[in-house]
């Protein structure tokens, strides 16, 4: 598989034309805002109740999947609170003293954004609760014994923070956000309206049956069907009169070796290597990855979770299975399927230790 396939159905976002040109195609307030319905309605009352008291907003964790609007939800909280943001990330505030600066220069209810959260180091998280918490920021003047704690005062702001990984932020990080909110991935109808938006944007001529085509092998991630919706249109302008129909949509999607379900070639490796070479599993993580030649992290934060919410892989303690579902996908594409090794009801799932779970 090509890089550049790779790259599109990546949720992450590291190309800097790419990342400029998504910039113009994100929503700049909640009501142009496109899915999360949960989420934009809790937001909307914690920013209201904000403005009306003409104060900083409760600070907000945003978790979940790469792709689905984190930093475009930080942006609009900036815009409706009618005040600045700051953007930086968990792996850039290497030390204290980055973080001090950063706070120091944020204005009365400012938005600090900070990605990647989760990887802040303990030092600057230990600088980080007082500014949460009390606005005020602990500094140490001197060393050794003359050592001595000075408090400054900061102006009231707003942290929203961004990660993937909700369960490695520390606890006494996590108490101190006065919302969360996890964001899901989203709908097909959802994904339609957001193509259907982002071409009116790029002022590109799309039928309806296209853009459904786009939204069914976007992973359920708006970066993903707005990467989908680019090369659509490249291929397009080149192969035909710009104009985007259902044919053109399929077409570009074969030549980027995407399937029907939003597969791309890596995806199918995955599956036919625990099939073929597995007997369908159980297999272990770390086996797959050097049979693909990837890393285990890849495996487990790119192509897992999209699987296993299609249902084509299921993890067990044994290992991961490739299901029936992976293996008549994989079938009806032509792929040679031996016969399963371990049938699939013998195998415990994960759940299958919790209390009552027999009994339901």
């Amino acid at each position: 598989m090509t890089d550049d396939a790779l790259n599109l159905l990546a949720a992450e976002a590291d190309d800097p034309v790419e990342v400029a040109i998504e910039g113009s195609l994100r929503p700049r307030s909640l009501a142009e805002y496109i899915g999360q319905r949960e989420v934009k309605a809790n937001l909307g009352v914690l920013l209201s109740a904000a403005r009306a008291r003409d104060e900083a907003a409760d600070h907000v964790l945003l978790y979940g999947p790469p792709g689905l609007g984190k930093t475009t939800l930080a942006t609009i909280i900036a815009r409706e609170l009618g005040v600045n943001v700051r953007y930086t990330s968990g792996p850039a505030i290497e030390r204290p003293g980055d973080l001090a600066a950063v706070l120091t220069s944020l204005d009365e209810r400012d938005v600090l954004f900070i990605d990647e959260i989760h990887r802040l180091n303990h030092a600057v998280e230990e600088i980080l609760y007082p500014a949460m918490e009390d606005y005020a920021l602990d500094v140490m003047i001197g060393k050794g014994p003359s050592a001595r704690s000075l408090r400054l005062t900061l102006k009231p702001f707003t942290v929203v923070g961004a990660t993937t990984r909700a369960g490695r932020i520390s606890s006494p990080l996590r108490d101190r956000f006065g919302a969360t909110y996890r964001l899901d991935f989203y709908a097909e109808r959802e994904l339609t309206e957001i193509v259907e938006r982002s071409a009116r944007i790029l002022g590109v001529e799309i039928d309806g049956g296209a853009a459904l085509a786009i939204a069914k092998r976007g992973r359920g991630t708006p970066r993903i069907v707005n990467r989908l919706l680019k090369r659509v249109r490249d291929h397009s302008e080149v192969h035909g009169d710009g104009r985007v129909t259902e044919a053109v949509a399929r077409e570009a999607m074969r030549l980027l070796e995407i399937d029907d379900e939003g597969l791309d070639s890596t995806d199918r490796k995955l599956l036919a290597a625990i099939v073929q070479k597995f007997g369908s599993g159980p297999v272990g993580v770390a086996a797959l990855a050097a049979v693909l030649s990837e890393e285990v992290e890849t495996i487990e934060d790119v192509y897992e979770p999209f699987l296993l919410r299609l249902g084509f892989l299921d993890r067990t303690p044994q290992g991961r299975i490739a299901t029936d579902l992976a293996r008549t996908h994989l079938s009806d594409l032509g792929f040679e399927i031996p016969p399963p090794r371990r049938s699939e009801p013998e195998m415990p799932s994960l759940w299958a230790d919790e209390p009552g779970v027999g009994d339901r």
